[in-house]
């Protein structure tokens, strides 16, 4: 009998998710293992695995289409066995709202959308037609940032992503090959004073994850009254541990960053301050016994939140180890539910692009989240004197429905103290 494939619920608010594309076809031999197709959910874009050996007998829901939860995608059985398509199937397949085409005619272009790498969108037929002779480059925006930074032409990039679109691992790789690199002095001078467009005109529909985090966050900004608490910390004593320790365990192939750091630190803070650690549940607020510390990964079209379980009960060494892991997996959209959901207190880092300082908006349910600016050379005054300091600004936001501020004081008081004290993370 043919085993029925449904599509799975693949995160905690998920009720949809939309077929992203196929990787095998009807008459293909799988196996228990084998990825069957890429479906978008409301935080990731994951693969969707087949349990079964046998052959690909019938796909119930075409590329595009969004698919409710429980509702049947494909059948696998044995060669030759016929399946019917019912009616629960067909109804379960709905043509998602132009997934990801520009449409037509003339379309109002649409805002920026915030994300740190926003999916690029495939061009309608009009505009494919006009770009015949010069194909659009295909490329998210964080990979084309990362191609300007290292002086690499776009185009002699081979893409990996979606459709063949260039992402910023392709530029990583193409930056590692001293040929691809372009000089700016081999730029010619038309693409330095170009008065043309920047990009052309369109109107983007709007993805299931990025639909889910626009809800979401504008539910946060609304719903929760936040208030922001800044301090800068004296982050020489760390880059100096850091940097011994890297030197001592490179033979191990042990690599200490920043951020695992502060998630250590971050970790150790809300034990000494656990009141920090909680949720507003309307008519109670529930209060974590374990401090299970997320942190922000960009990825494209979007972005999502790894969770280090237990971090509070888990030495640097290992939550640095979790953390390359997940992050590694969030890049490849290889999570599992229970790896990116139930955190109870959230990192977001964006000083290792250089920002200086930010703040950054409450990801509910947690009743707080970091935001870690750039370390910053900087003129300081010590004692009576003005020596060169390297520093750091943490912006920790608040709900204050849960969080007063003398408690997110005392909790960035608490942070400040071990960061400044790194040799009490290796405890």
């Amino acid at each position: 009998m043919a085993q029925i494939i449904e599509m799975p619920k693949l995160s905690d608010t998920m009720t949809v998710g939309t077929l992203v594309k196929w990787l095998k076809k009807e008459g293909d031999v799988v196996k228990s293992g084998t990825m069957l197709a890429e479906v978008e959910t409301d935080k990731a874009t994951m693969e969707l695995e087949c349990f079964f050996d046998g052959t690909l007998l019938k796909i119930f829901s075409p590329a595009g289409s969004q698919v409710a939860i429980g509702a049947p995608l494909c059948a696998v059985g044995k060669p030759g066995e016929t399946v019917a398509t019912t009616a629960t199937a067909a109804a379960a397949s709905q043509p998602a709202p132009t997934a990801k085409v520009a449409p037509a005619p003339a379309p109002t272009p649409a805002a920026p959308a915030p994300a740190p790498a926003a999916a690029a969108p495939t061009p309608a037929p009009a505009a494919a037609a006009a770009t015949s002779s010069s194909e659009r480059i295909r490329i998210t925006p964080l990979a084309r940032k990362l191609a300007n930074e290292h002086q690499i032409a776009p185009a002699s990039i081979q893409g990996s992503g979606p459709s063949g679109r260039i992402v910023r691992a392709d530029v990583l790789a193409a930056a590692a090959n001293p040929s691809a690199r372009r000089s700016s002095a081999s730029l010619p001078t038309s693409s330095v004073f170009a008065k043309g467009p920047i990009q052309e005109d369109r109107a983007v529909a709007v993805s299931t994850m990025r639909g889910v985090i626009a809800k979401r966050l504008l539910e946060s900004k609304t719903q929760i009254p936040h208030f922001y608490l800044e301090v800068e910390v004296d982050v020489a004593p760390l880059l100096t541990l850091r940097q011994q320790l890297n030197a001592s365990l490179e033979a191990e192939g042990v690599k200490l960053s920043v951020n695992d750091f502060i998630l250590k630190a971050c970790a150790e803070a809300l034990r000494r301050v656990p009141a920090v650690n909680a949720s507003w549940e309307g008519s109670h607020i529930r209060y974590h016994g374990a401090a299970h510390v997320s942190f922000a990964v960009a990825i494209e079209d979007g972005l999502i939140t790894p969770v280090v379980r237990d971090a509070h009960a888990k030495s640097i060494f290992a939550i640095s180890s979790e953390a390359k892991s997940l992050g590694r997996l969030a890049k490849d959209k290889k999570l599992k539910p229970e790896q990116f959901t139930g955190g109870t207190f959230c990192v977001s880092n964006l000083g290792m692009m250089g920002i200086d300082r930010f703040s950054a908006i409450i990801n509910p349910p947690n009743a707080a989240i970091l935001a870690v600016g750039a370390t910053v050379t900087k003129p300081v005054v010590e004692g009576d004197q003005i020596v060169v300091g390297q520093r750091m600004s943490l912006t920790l936001s608040c709900d204050h429905r849960v969080v007063d501020g003398a408690v997110g004081a005392t909790f960035l008081a608490a942070l400040r103290d071990v960061l400044q004290k790194p040799a009490l993370l290796l405890l």
